[in-house]
């Protein structure tokens, strides 16, 4: 009837919005419970260990340094030793040198690779200032130092069995005892082969401070 007349509201829903999640309000003056903290390490602390490792790299400079002279000191000793006693004939001179035994013409030959091996390894170790985070430098370097260690060792070891029977000789064997007569080649020669201990020692040094930079 035309009196009669219906209204019919029509409420429009708002669209959802397609690939978005509802976006929920965080509670005002406070957080959620099971939301954790995210910690953050503080740069300070990766600065100490920086400066750790690059003081420890810098400290393996100076004792490469001393390796190298003390390597070269014993070597350059050992090479400089020989010795011509005052008396002899036109037929017969006494003479010692060190190219006369095998064991101190290894100790020089050994002592100058331990020498010429520290002075190469220097600019490695300086890129572990630089770097001080990098690992495949240092691993190199505590390799052949330990090497450098068995091969000195060796020639040190040598050379300082062959000292001892030119000071104190053998009875056993009938070998006497040099050093009387030969007095300033022993002296060199003892003074070498104290030289090359203290380099297997620098070089035991460099082994633990690569394997504390480790």
């Amino acid at each position: 009837m035309e009196g009669d007349s219906t209204a019919i509201s029509i409420v429009e829903t708002p669209k959802e919005r397609k690939g978005k999640a509802p976006l929920l309000a965080a509670p005002p003056g406070g957080s959620s419970s099971s939301t954790k903290p995210v910690v953050v390490q503080p740069a300070a602390a990766a600065t100490k260990g920086d400066r750790y490792k690059r003081g420890l790299a810098v400290f393996d400079v100076v004792v490469r340094l001393a390796g190298v002279a003390t390597a070269l000191a014993a070597a350059i000793a050992m090479a400089s030793t020989e010795q011509t006693l005052p008396f002899f004939t036109q037929f017969f001179q006494f003479q010692a040198g060190y190219d006369d035994l095998p064991a101190f013409t290894f100790f020089v030959v050994a002592n100058a690779i331990t020498a010429s091996y520290l002075v190469l390894s220097i600019p490695i170790s300086i890129v572990c200032i630089i770097r001080p985070h990098t690992i495949k430098p240092r691993v190199v370097l505590m390799f052949f130092d330990t090497a450098m260690v068995a091969l000195t060792t060796s020639a040190a070891g040598g050379a300082a069995s062959i000292v001892y029977l030119a000071h104190n000789g053998n009875g056993d064997a009938n070998w006497p005892a040099i050093c009387q007569q030969f007095n300033d080649f022993c002296q060199k020669a003892s003074g070498a082969v104290v030289a090359s201990f203290l380099s297997v020692v620098v070089l035991m040094v460099l082994v633990v401070l690569s394997a504390f930079s480790l």
